[in-house]
């Protein structure tokens, strides 16, 4: 796709709302994580879910391997949890960041939720893998919580 439209065409999506979710998984390591908004439930029996991922992420070939992985729904206070995830190299981890492991999988504190999946398929579509899961186990936070959105390359509240 030349430059222009590819611009283009992440500009038009830019003005689409999405919610803003990490996903993690054990490494040897430690824990690792990305920020994602591409998550798309896919089926309710047996329950699905999909998100997309770049295979030049930093991350690709940890989650490409794991068998598990969580997906983690941040909040409206958690913009720099989102944006240590979406560029670690410049942005460091926010401190208590991480809650107990779930089903061996680990699992970000002050979320809205989270969902344990095993990872079931991975699709090849132009420069990313559409990641499909099966969720084994989820969690919703209960309170006041509000979503962290993203829209036209900016974080937002739901009150905006």
């Amino acid at each position: 796709m030349p430059e222009l439209a590819a611009r283009s065409f992440r500009r038009w999506f830019g003005g689409f709302a999405t919610g803003v979710t990490v996903v993690t998984a054990k490494h040897k390591d430690g824990p690792i994580g990305i920020t994602i908004n591409s998550l798309t439930s896919v089926s309710l029996e047996p329950p699905l879910l999909l998100f997309c991922l770049d295979r030049t992420a930093h991350v690709y070939p940890v989650l490409r391997a794991a068998k598990n992985f969580a997906v983690n729904i941040l909040s409206e206070a958690q913009e720099l949890v989102s944006r240590h995830f979406a560029d670690f190299h410049h942005h460091p981890a926010p401190p208590g960041l991480w809650d107990k492991p779930h089903k061996g999988v680990p699992v970000l504190k002050h979320t809205l939720g989270w969902m344990i999946c095993e990872k079931v398929a991975i699709h090849k579509a132009g420069d990313h893998d559409i990641i499909v899961g099966k969720t084994l186990a989820l969690h919703k936070t209960s309170g006041s919580l509000k979503p962290l959105l993203y829209f036209r390359g900016r974080y937002r509240g739901i009150g905006e």
